[in-house]
């Protein structure tokens, strides 16, 4: 079965499962998709234990998806939330009866496939933060208790992992502690909100990018997307990065799409990983394929992109090419009539969307906005669609001193 027609068939679904109104722009699907936060103006002043921690206590109430602790937090700074309470869902569809649960949530059920859950992967209704108000703001899970360590400084959050649905008929409230382990440092890199300042990325001259298509193609050799953005790191790195930012790897054919979605459905998982078709930059498909969606629209709408390796280095590291894109739905391929996503063709948004995600983990050590010696600012996709861009491309330095084999925040469940 070929993957347009795979398209053709899962694109009545998730329009079923999506809102009324489908996503026609980007700003308009993330705003559907990440809640603004409710500040809490009846928090108490943060007081000190016995061991000289300052303590922040707060109460979120089950109505609420997020709540602004009015907490700014800074790189480095490690916390330890603590929650307790109760909520109560009331009967709802194949629910007969009423739940009522704890911080941890709720188990994973066969209802938990299609939902709108800001942690895809959390338990249906379990304590959770972010640092950022951002739609690029990375949600993490708490539950009963976690110690963590904030990537980059921002203003701490705590929600809880429903719908709007779920919110709107919830009862009950968490209580939530907040514990100052370590406040970190006062640098100027832990204060930077949102990951560091604009600065000169050395090694990126008008000839390493003179020698960089500005756009991939596809295998007919029709002209594609623009490639927008630049990382310097090993594949390790590269890899890491993209995990700790939520991005997930997309399968690479239609086969292991089906395998892995019927495993996926199975392990009542999210199943974001639908494969993208096969473009080129240096001769060659991409190395990775990485996508960001909101499970009900995986279908229709994701952030996306495609990464080859180059054969530049800087620093003994690689730079790798990044086309990044938003799909917001379907139309018509102009080369054969079929069906093919349909991208924002303000594909700006998109490396923004890319620049935070991956800043906001505290992996991000330099990062750079410059116009090529030739710089694209209009075209059209290889399949018929039109993008605009400014033209500049986004240069992203990893971090080459943290393992890739740990993650940002630990658990002490």
């Amino acid at each position: 079965m070929k993957f347009a027609k795979i398209i053709r068939f899962l694109a009545p679904v998730a329009y079923l499962f999506a809102s009324p109104s489908a996503p026609v722009s980007y700003a308009q699907s993330q705003t559907t998709r990440a809640p603004s936060s409710q500040l809490n103006l009846e928090a108490q002043p943060p007081q000190t234990n016995a061991a000289g921690h300052k303590i922040y206590r707060f109460d979120i109430d089950a109505t609420k998806q997020w709540l602004d602790t009015g907490i700014d937090v800074r790189g480095g700074e490690k916390l330890r939330a603590t929650g307790s309470g109760k909520l109560t869902y009331p009967p709802a569809g194949k629910n007969p009866d009423e739940r009522t649960f704890g911080p941890d949530g709720l188990p994973r059920g066969w209802a938990d496939i299609i939902h709108d859950y800001a942690v895809p992967d959390g338990n249906h209704g379990e304590l959770i933060a972010r640092v950022g108000s951002g739609d690029a703001a990375q949600p993490f899970s708490l539950g009963l208790t976690k110690d963590f360590t904030v990537p980059v400084a921002g203003r701490l959050s705590i929600g809880i992992n429903q719908s709007y649905k779920d919110a709107s008929a919830a009862k009950g409230n968490f209580h939530v502690t907040i514990e100052v382990l370590d406040p970190g440092s006062s640098t100027a890199a832990a204060m930077a909100v949102g990951g560091p300042a604009e600065t000169k990325v050395a090694g990126v001259t008008p000839d390493l990018l003179s020698s960089i298509p500005r756009r991939i193609s596809d295998k007919q050799g029709n002209l594609g997307d623009m490639v927008n953005i630049l990382i310097v790191g090993t594949k390790e790195q590269l890899l890491h990065a993209f995990s700790s930012a939520g991005w997930v790897r997309v399968d690479s054919d239609v086969q292991a799409t089906v395998i892995a979605g019927l495993i996926d459905t199975i392990q009542k998982k999210d199943y974001l990983t639908m494969p993208m078709s096969t473009l080129y930059l240096f001769n060659r498909p991409q190395d990775y394929g990485f996508a960001h969606a909101e499970p009900v629209r995986v279908a229709m709408s994701r952030n996306h992109l495609r990464a080859w390796q180059s054969a530049h280095t800087i620093g003994g590291r690689h730079v790798w090419c990044i086309a990044a894109t938003h799909d917001i739905g379907f139309e018509r391929d102009e080369r054969n009539n079929g069906v093919t996503h349909k991208i924002d063709p303000e594909i700006d948004k998109e490396r923004e969307y890319v620049n935070d995600t991956l800043s906001g983990t505290g992996l991000i050590v330099a990062r750079e906005h410059i116009a090529p010696p030739d710089p694209l600012t209009e075209a059209r996709t290889a399949t018929g669609g039109t993008f605009r861009s400014d033209g500049r491309i986004l240069v992203l330095v990893l971090d080459n001193t943290k393992s890739t084999t740990t993650t940002t925040t630990t658990s002490s469940k």
